[in-house]
This record gives C-alpha cells, sequence and structure tokens, in this order.
C-alpha cells in the first residue's frame, strides 16, 4: 500500500475520536451477525453418504507387546525400543514425549 507522506497527519485527539466510532460501529456489527447454534445439534444431523455403518463389527486383530517395544508412561503408546529416550525409576519414556 502506498503511502503519501505530504498529506496533512491527523492529531492525537482525532486518532481518539476516530478509534472510539470505528469501535462502536466493530460493536455493533458483531453482534448484529451473531448466531447461537449448538455444535452437538448440528453435528448429529450432519450424515456422509453411504455411512451406515450402525450394523458393522469391527475386527481387528490384536497383537500383545512384542520383546523389543515398550509402553511409553507419558503417552501410553506402545514403541519400539530404538525410540526409548530414557528410563527413570521403571517409567520408560518415548522419545516424543521426551522432546
Amino acid at each position: 500500500m502506498a503511502t503519501d507522506y505530504d498529506a496533512p497527519r491527523k492529531n492525537e485527539e482525532d486518532n481518539e475520536q476516530d478509534s472510539i466510532q470505528e469501535l462502536q460501529a466493530r460493536r455493533s456489527d458483531k453482534s448484529s451477525g451473531v448466531v447461537d447454534e449448538d455444535e452437538t445439534e448440528a453435528a448429529e444431523g450432519f450424515e456422509l453418504p453411504g455411512a451406515d455403518l450402525s450394523g458393522e463389527e469391527l475386527a481387528v486383530r490384536v497383537l500383545p507387546r512384542q520383546a523389543d517395544e515398550f509402553t511409553c508412561s507419558s503417552c501410553f503408546l506402545v514403541h519400539h525400543r530404538s525410540q526409548l529416550a530414557y528410563e527413570k525409576k521403571g517409567q520408560m519414556i518415548c522419545t516424543e514425549c521426551a522432546a
């Protein structure tokens, strides 16, 4: 944006009056556009096409923790031993949580 340095400048009183007027105008604009909508209610009515999964059952094979894995005491995720940052008093911490 170009600035005209030769234009007359406003004094501090003009700036204060302008800013008060602008604030009052903004306040009236914001209150007129406020919509009180419950997000939960709006999400209940929203359905994806072909996404009726009410009769579906998930079949996931769960494997126990392997010998070369550990559970992080901070995020409780199972990681490979190569991601072990440190172990303190039996509490293992992964590199992501240690960072």
